[in-house]
């Protein structure tokens, strides 16, 4: 196992370096630009992909020479080779515009690399392993938490499944999902640092973009985001500092 994770996070760069170039069909940006929505982020920010790719490849290396892996890594192991795999697929069928299948294989990463972070994290009762386990971990599933709304909203729009020309109202309604996933999650991992700044950096990219965008309510939709990446931020130093002090009170004598 420890050897397929590692294969499959250097796959990664290779399939999304495939897909930028378009050998795989359309590139991301060509198909966003066709189907145009209010929760895409601006182009700059898929640029996360390239320390996720990075920080997932440190993972893979570190699993890969850990002599006797504990039963928790080998549950990670097993969940990241998922979530590595799906995220490969993803970036395939989402080029070739199969997108009920994109969108059914980008939710089905995100489960998978959630609960890998979870593990990694010491919130299955154990305590936090090291940081090459949980940083990656973390820095992945908090852009996937965004991106799977990005996408839900793009096959909305490909299909034509709600108004294209009043988009606000269901946007709106997509933005309250993310809310609600992006703070539950943090909630649960104790403020985890690298999941929220994943999470804001997307949504600091969809502020930008809505800006910029001349498609209705666009205004509306940059300033939901950036109102949700300022809770965020506010929520992780909250539940931050609430640990740091409970940590400081067990000291005390």
């Amino acid at each position: 196992m420890k050897a397929l994770v590692l294969l499959l996070a250097l796959s990664m760069p290779l399939v999304g370096w495939l897909s930028n170039t378009g050998l795989l069909g359309p590139t991301n940006g060509e198909i966003s630009a066709r189907y145009p929505t209010l929760i895409v982020a601006a182009g700059y920010a898929f640029a996360i992909w390239g320390p996720i790719f990075l920080l997932d490849g440190l993972f893979a290396v570190g699993q890969a020479f850990t002599r006797e892996a504990s039963l928790r890594l080998r549950r990670i192991r097993q969940l990241t080779a998922a979530g590595f795999a799906l995220t490969s697929l993803w970036m395939v069928v989402f080029a070739q515009q199969w997108f009920w299948l994109a969108l059914a294989v980008i939710w089905l990463s995100l489960a998978c690399l959630l609960a890998a972070t979870w593990l990694a994290s010491g919130r299955d009762g154990e305590s936090r392993g090291p940081w090459w386990q949980w940083l990656p971990l973390s820095l992945h599933a908090g852009w996937l938490s965004l991106a799977v709304f990005l996408n839900t909203a793009q096959v909305v729009v490909a299909f034509e499944l709600l108004p294209t020309q009043a988009m606000l109202p269901w946007t709106l309604v997509l933005f309250a999902l993310a809310a609600a996933l992006l703070l539950t999650v943090l909630i649960k991992l104790r403020g985890n640092p690298w999941y929220a700044l994943a999470a804001v950096w997307g949504l600091l990219g969809v502020h930008a973009r809505q800006q910029a965008s001349p498609l209705p309510g666009a205004s509306s939709a940059a300033l939901v985001a950036l109102s949700l990446a300022v809770l965020v931020v506010l929520t992780t130093l909250i539940i931050g500092l609430s640990h740091w002090q409970a940590r400081q009170l067990e000291k005390e004598p």
